[in-house]
């Protein structure tokens, strides 16, 4: 294995992150398939700071920022990768470069997806807050202790010393008091509600609902899957773990690790904000780590081989 490529997940959004795709013909025909499978224009949506705070919209958003960039590289003669991952709702985008979804069916599910979570959180609020500076231990001891008998998990394992955690408000108010006084880093992130957590699991429901029409396939390359943290070609397990992934812990150290394990020796970004390249710095600096955030870093990322 060498090249794999990793689709960025929800809070990697930006006031005209479609924009930069515009000038190549194949990503301009994502976002206007995108537009055309949603009954709403993608590209205006992604200029509107009202529209990218909604859940409901921001998640096939990036699904298509994602697969526009994925798309552009192909073109440009990138047409070779071992593996692939995607961070949550990245996943998504991970199965459409790999043929399991079409991005169309991939649009219809993330679309009910984003319009679920988003039900859920304002159904029972919560929130997810980032703990710095601490091990997947500590910000497990931390949450037992805060949640007095609420909603409160482990919910990313995104790199060392980088763990967000998930639960209702009040949970998370305690826990930010218990970091404080201990002198450690509890940042709230701006999100609707309590993610990858069991307040989600009406959505659960939901996606496995909307999911049983679509058909899957095989993956023409591995997909290192978050709720496991493995590399993952089973077309069942796979489906399964969709449905899982909202009330399950991102095990996106776990995933990086998997595909290094199999032989990656470049990680290519593939959307917007650069998120998961300054991870990857952390979780294994000794892998190139590469963002392609337009058409001109994909012809750039290209040339260079």
């Amino acid at each position: 294995m060498d090249r794999v490529v990793v689709f960025p997940g929800q809070g990697s959004q930006a006031v005209g992150m479609a924009d930069a795709w515009l000038e190549h013909p194949a990503a301009r025909a994502v976002l206007e398939r995108a537009s055309e499978v949603l009954g709403r224009d993608v590209v205006a949506g992604c200029r509107d700071e009202g529209a990218l705070a909604t859940t409901a919209f921001v998640q096939p958003a990036l699904l298509a920022c994602g697969v526009a960039a994925f798309r552009v590289l192909e073109d440009e003669g990138a047409t070779e990768w071992a593996g692939a991952a995607g961070h949550s709702l990245g996943e998504f985008a991970a199965l459409v470069a790999a043929d399991v979804l079409s991005f169309e069916d991939a649009l219809e599910v993330v679309r009910v997806r984003g319009e679920a979570m988003q039900r859920a959180g304002e159904a029972q609020p919560g929130g997810m807050a980032a703990l710095l500076g601490i091990d997947a231990q500590e910000a497990e001891a931390l949450c037992v202790e805060a949640r007095d008998g609420e909603v409160l998990v482990v919910a990313n394992l995104n790199s060392p010393g980088q763990v967000v955690v998930s639960g209702s408000l009040r949970a998370l108010d305690r826990l930010e008091g218990l970091a404080a006084a201990r002198r450690l880093r509890a940042v709230r992130l701006q999100v609707a509600g309590a993610f990858h957590s069991p307040l989600m699991e009406p959505a659960a429901a939901e996606i496995r609902a909307a999911l049983e029409p679509v058909s899957l396939r095989p993956p023409r390359f591995p997909i290192a899957e978050n709720v496991v943290g493995r590399l993952v070609t089973d077309v069942g397990e796979l489906r399964e773990l969709l449905v899982r992934q909202v009330v399950s812990p991102v095990r996106w150290a776990d995933c990086v690790g998997a595909l290094v394990a199999a032989g990656a020796t470049t990680i290519v970004e593939a959307g917007p904000g650069g998120v998961l390249t300054r991870l990857q710095k952390r979780i294994d600096p000794g892998v190139r780590a590469v963002a392609v955030a337009s058409p001109d870093a994909a012809r750039t990322f290209v040339a260079a081989g």
